[in-house]
């Protein structure tokens, strides 16, 4: 049976069904657990968090808490008195709480394999969260919040890692697969407009949801492979309404995710959907959501159209004037990089390289994997070169295109082992 008690009378043993107000208010990413650690009981009791429902069916009641437990309780809540803020509220708001300790750094290969792990139970969720919005139920924002809080760690650890691997879709799987890979871009993305750790999560949750409004769409317009008529891609320019209005009937969403949602195919210039918002009218949120879905789309294998390699896709994008935000393309090719892993690149010794991995002090001077020779024709040693280190005489003069060259295995050059 679920009871709604006011946050201090919580007690150690309780199980906390769900949290009043914004999930992003409460100091977990999860509800539905019985609350066993003493610190994550301080940390709810100073959330600001109003009210919570507890199941008293499956922990323990208001009454039923040990006599100990109460008188622990109250020393908690003594310890936690302090006095009114003497600074204006206005400047209290600003105050944000000390973020948990970020995953450590690692290079690409030390990240690949559990990036790849990441990706496959993000994968799975993210199947099973869509499933259930084509059969008509209520996205359960709380299922996404664990493949949003993986995604941002392997992030943390490594940006270039899931981001590559999660380019690597099919055809088949490309729905799921590029709310996943849209989620990864976003909080890296969010991580280089240094935005704090709640915003991060927060531009992850927008990502992995901003294209749920697909699953109201035909799948033999969806997934077509041939050209769409002008009937068929009016249907499919309806998603984003479609998705905000599932999402929001729902509830439990915030704002942000709702926003990105509608507007990620909004444009600077005016000549987006479904709103034809201008300039300052379109959210940072969505003008970060309409980088990412992008790039990641030209950057996949879809039912139409093959892939555009990381590199030249940049390219493009940075000629689309009127499309994108200006300072966001600027911090979304420094997440990136001017040759994203797995570009094609030639180096002034005139061989060809593959980028293995980023140098972010230096985004013209990547990790890469030289195999071939452009004067002989012929594959070379491969060998893995440092640009950025002052011993290595070579350095990329440009991007080159896979196609012109033949090259169908980049992809298995970058991800072997280090």
């Amino acid at each position: 049976m679920l009871k709604k008690i006011p946050t201090q009378q919580v007690q150690l043993g309780m199980y906390l069904q769900s949290m009043e107000g914004s999930w992003l208010s409460h100091p977990f990413w999860k509800t539905k657990f019985v609350l066993k650690d003493q610190a994550d009981l301080e940390a709810l009791l100073t959330s600001g968090v109003p009210m919570v429902w507890i199941d008293v069916s499956k922990g323990d009641d208001v009454q039923d808490c040990p006599k100990q437990e109460a008188n622990a309780h109250a020393q908690v809540q003594a310890a936690l008195a302090v006095p009114e803020p003497s600074v204006p509220v206005a400047e209290a708001a600003k105050f944000v709480p000390p973020a948990a300790a970020l995953p450590e750094k690692v290079s690409l290969g030390a990240e690949m394999e559990r990036a790849g792990k990441v990706i496959n139970r993000s994968k799975q969720a993210v199947m099973s969260l869509f499933g259930e919005a084509r059969l008509g139920k209520a996205v359960d924002t709380e299922q996404c919040l664990p493949v949003v809080e993986e995604v941002a760690n392997s992030v943390s650890r490594n940006p270039s890692a899931l981001i590559s691997l999660a380019r690597l879709k099919t055809k088949d799987d490309y729905t799921y697969m590029h709310s996943v890979a849209v989620c990864a871009l976003m909080v890296s993305l969010a991580k280089q407009l240094d935005m704090n750790e709640e915003q991060v999560r927060e531009a992850g949750l927008a990502g992995l949801l901003h294209d749920i409004g697909k699953m109201m769409m035909p799948l033999d317009v969806l997934n077509k492979p041939g050209a769409l008529t002008e009937a068929e891609f009016n249907v499919i320019r309806s998603h984003p309404v479609r998705g905000y209005q599932m999402l929001k009937e729902g509830g439990a969403v915030p704002a942000s995710a709702l926003d990105v949602c509608l507007h990620h195919h909004e444009k600077m210039d005016g000549t987006g959907y479904p709103q034809k918002l201008k300039g300052e009218q379109i959210s940072v949120l969505a003008r970060m959501g309409a980088v990412c879905d992008v790039y990641d789309a030209i950057t996949s294998t879809r039912p139409y159209k093959s892939a555009w390699d990381p590199a030249g896709s940049i390219q493009r994008m940075a000629q689309w004037t009127g499309q994108f935000d200006p300072q966001i393309f600027k911090a979304f090719v420094k997440c990136v990089g001017i040759y994203p892993v797995g570009s094609l690149v030639r180096l002034e010794s005139g061989r060809l390289a593959v980028v293995v991995d980023l140098n972010p002090l230096s985004l013209a001077a990547p990790l890469v994997r030289v195999f071939y020779s452009t004067r002989s024709k012929l594959p070379v040693p491969v060998q893995m070169l440092d640009l950025s280190s002052p011993t290595v005489q070579d350095k990329v003069v440009g991007r080159e295109s896979p196609q012109d060259w033949g090259f169908t295995h980049l992809d298995d050059i970058w991800r072997a082992p280090q």
